[in-house]
């Protein structure tokens, strides 16, 4: 695999950061997928917050870097994080994950947090993300959606979450573990009924896949070959349904408290998709 710099350069082309915080997205499969300008701050730095020291070093090696390598999860307490911040007063610090951008249902919200009210400089260098590769992947809509993070462990939880979730006008996106597949699926067909949802899995990696499907055909197939590593769920929007005449009524009546017949008749075809001039007559009727 190839190495793409090499620390033995001369530091006089390459001039130190400013002292801060650097948000750096690293890859989360392909490790050809680090962005130059992710390699630039890593390789300036000087030194690096991270989930696990082992697979941060592993990138690393690969990039021919060597930095001090500073364990750092949202755990971590208080005082430890104020040593952290402390030093960015004078030292330039990137915080990475294990993969993909940090603080997408990954360490640093609390840092980042911290490090703004502390007043010290931050700079987001941007990169990979499994939710955005997932929903590029599935051919779902992708004029709107909302990455809710992992769906709750507990049944009941799950199902709370769902079905708050379920009338939002917007693809729905999960991260999920292998082993729990299953049975995010049938709390998905259970609480979003007549719903397409997308399993993307393995993203980036050789055996990179995306199934489009209902959950109990996905079910199905994923009994039958249990799948392995991190998975993003995708669950399609709600059908568009058209009002109801006693709904199209009180909508009219509601906009006739404060606006002309015309004006009334717009808004409630905005809203509805309604014949504007069908709406128009009936306005005219409730009003007289």
């Amino acid at each position: 695999m190839a190495v793409y710099v090499n620390d033995t350069s001369d530091a006089a082309s390459h001039p130190a950061l400013a002292p801060g915080l650097y948000i750096v997205a690293t890859p989360i499969g392909n490790l050809n997928d680090i962005t130059l300008r992710a390699v630039d701050v890593l390789k300036r730095c000087d030194a690096v917050a991270c989930e696990d020291t082992r697979v941060t070093g592993k990138l690393m090696r690969h990039l021919g870097l060597s930095k001090p390598l500073w364990r750092y999860d949202d755990h971590t307490d208080a005082r430890n994080r104020a040593r952290l911040i402390e030093s960015m007063g004078t030292r330039a610090v990137a915080l990475v994950s294990d993969a993909g951008t940090p603080l997408i249902s990954d360490p640093g919200y609390q840092l980042v947090n911290a490090a703004r009210e502390a007043g010290i400089y931050i700079q987001t260098i941007p990169g990979p993300c499994a939710a955005i590769a997932a929903i590029t992947l599935a051919g779902l809509p992708s004029d709107r959606f909302l990455f809710a993070g992992f769906l709750p462990v507990k049944e009941k939880a799950r199902a709370d979450m769902l079905a708050e979730l379920g009338g939002i006008d917007a693809t729905l996106l999960f991260y999920e573990s292998a082993g729990r597949l299953t049975k995010a699926l049938a709390a998905i067909g259970v609480a979003l009924p007549g719903r397409r949802v997308g399993v993307a899995r393995e993203l980036t990696k050789i055996h990179e896949e995306c199934r489009v499907d209902t959950p109990a055909a996905l079910i199905a197939h994923y009994e039958a070959k249990p799948p392995k590593g991190e998975i993003v769920l995708l669950v399609e929007p709600p059908e568009e349904q058209e009002a109801s005449e006693e709904d199209v009524d009180r909508m009219l009546r509601e906009a006739l408290a404060t606006d002309k017949p015309s004006q009334a008749a717009a808004k409630v075809a905005k809203a509805t998709g309604a014949d504007r001039k069908a709406l128009y007559s009936r306005a005219l009727e409730l009003r007289g």
